[in-house]
């Protein structure tokens, strides 16, 4: 692209940015979905454990389904593949989990068949929902006793605008109990798909020697971990650890909850381990998956899914 052109693209992506409040990809609204880091040892940040709430009642050991005959999703913005079609809009057609796109080949569409999504599949995720927000859209999804529901959450937990506003291990833990415990209530028998929190330090990684992404990612995408992409000091460094550990911590959690409850399945950390690299990430913010990287996480969630 000659270097007029790509002056102005990056004038026009920063300004339409910073005009809108980006519906979780600023520092000024919630915080989107993510992508992916480098393999290094982690070790969460140890967080003081708070009164307990009630554990979710373990669903009956029955026989996992491999063809559900309904797909409900909840998550955020990743869910809602946000930035995937146009500027800051969600493009639910062409989601991971439920969309319509054949070109993506959602879970919907591979488990149910292009005849029967629409009326039998629900996407509840909203853009900039964090784990708080869960216990509310598994009841909704509960609601409409799904065969499947899968969950994608907790990237907006991890990537605010300081890591000090990052939601703390325990409160992540507290609401992805309710959120199953709720569904247990109304929907015993569903089965659910849980995918872990992508690795944003890779994110970082993939992006920062770009002057177009960050050029974008300087308007405030997720600053706790994306601020300062060029600096490697020692401050920034820890900031960035601090980040990833959160996030492993989180997915820690993921796993752990999940195998208390007999129908439920973790993705085995396909989705953190998985390396977003520039083409299958959103142009308008090099944050959200493209179509391509919509399309990568149905492959995944499929495959774990189909398992016998």
């Amino acid at each position: 692209m000659p270097y007029g052109r790509h002056r102005i693209r990056t004038a026009v992506v920063g300004a339409v940015l910073a005009a809108a409040a980006l519906a979780g990809c600023t520092s000024a609204s919630p915080d989107p979905g993510s992508a992916a880091a480098p393999a290094r040892k982690a070790t969460p940040t140890p967080t003081p454990t708070p009164t307990q709430t009630p554990t979710p009642t373990p669903a009956p050991a029955s026989r996992w389904d491999v063809s559900p005959a309904s797909v409900a999703a909840v998550g955020d913005s990743v869910t809602r593949a946000f930035d995937a079609c146009s500027l800051l809009a969600d493009c639910p057609e062409a989601s991971w989990a439920t969309g319509t796109d054949p070109a993506v080949n959602s879970l919907a569409l591979r488990l149910l068949g292009a005849d029967r999504v629409a009326g039998n599949s629900w996407n509840l995720a909203r853009s900039g929902a964090r784990a708080a927000a869960l216990p509310e859209q598994m009841a909704r999804a509960a609601a409409k006793r799904p065969g499947l529901v899968t969950v994608m959450i907790g990237a907006n937990d991890a990537c605010r605008p300081t890591p000090a506003g990052m939601t703390p291990v325990a409160d992540f833990r507290r609401s992805f109990e309710a959120a199953l415990a709720r569904l247990r209530k109304d929907a015993p028998e569903a089965r659910v798909y849980v995918a872990s929190v992508p690795d944003l330090h890779r994110l970082w990684d993939t992006g920062r020697a770009d002057p177009l992404v960050r050029r974008v990612w300087e308007l405030g995408v997720c600053g706790s971990m994306l601020a300062d992409p060029l600096d490697l000091g020692a401050a920034a460094e820890r900031r960035r650890t601090a980040v990833r550990d959160r996030v492993v911590a989180y997915n820690e959690v993921l796993a752990k909850v999940c195998a208390a409850d007999g129908l439920c399945r973790y993705d085995g950390g396909a989705v953190f381990g998985f390396r977003f690299d520039a083409s299958l990430l959103s142009t308008w913010d090099w944050f959200h998956p493209s179509r391509d990287g919509q399309a990568r996480l149905a492959e995944l969630a499929y495959r774990r899914i189909t398992e016998k």
